[in-house]
């Protein structure tokens, strides 16, 4: 394993923590030697996840669609950076080229990116660990939603253990470490 695709906010949010535990992020990255790969923006906590890892010696990977790029939002000056023509594609590439899949706080976008990417590993398509940089309780909404999922009987109880919700950087290699994807479902 050698590369995490990071989901954040194109802004930084309204509370200093979350761009605090970015920049942790970035420094941890760099210093375990992990790539970044990312949607390729120069702002928000993504522009500062970006220089940070970069600042720290590491390396980072953008992939951006072409109608983003043409409005300026991309980062320069970083290891590289793909132009795709759309987001879907870009999301496709970002999984094929990473090794595990982790979610800053932000806003749809990085909500959607991330339940895609477990959503894929239900169905077999995507084979990356999932987690869930949980600082300060952002993503408890989501947790609750997701454990009535269970509780429902729309989502099973080991399937839902397969998204990891994280609150330090310590617990990213070993939940990676023990992940098994979820067992693909059958329907004969």
């Amino acid at each position: 394993m050698k590369k995490i695709a990071v989901y954040c906010g194109a802004t930084t949010g309204n509370d200093p923590k979350y761009e605090q535990a970015t920049h942790e992020l970035g420094i941890w990255l760099a210093n375990n030697q992990f790539d970044l790969v990312y949607g390729g923006g120069g702002v928000g906590l993504m522009g500062l996840l970006a220089q940070t890892v970069l600042d720290n010696g590491g390396h980072v990977h953008g992939i951006m669609p072409q109608n983003l790029y043409d409005r300026g939002a991309a980062y320069n000056g970083l290891t590289s950076l793909e132009i795709v023509p759309d987001m879907s594609i870009r999301k496709q590439k970002m999984l094929e080229q990473s090794d595990a899949c982790l979610a800053l706080p932000g806003g749809p976008g990085t909500l959607e990116e991330i339940i895609e990417a477990f959503s894929w590993a239900r169905i077999g398509d995507n084979e990356n660990p999932c987690l869930l940089y949980n600082v300060a309780g952002y993503y408890n909404p989501l947790k609750q939603l997701l454990e009535e999922m269970v509780e429902k009987a729309f989502l099973t109880e080991s399937d839902f253990q397969k998204l990891g919700f994280i609150t330090q950087l310590d617990e990213i290699i070993p939940f990676i470490d023990a992940y098994i994807p979820p067992a693909v479902r059958q329907y004969h």
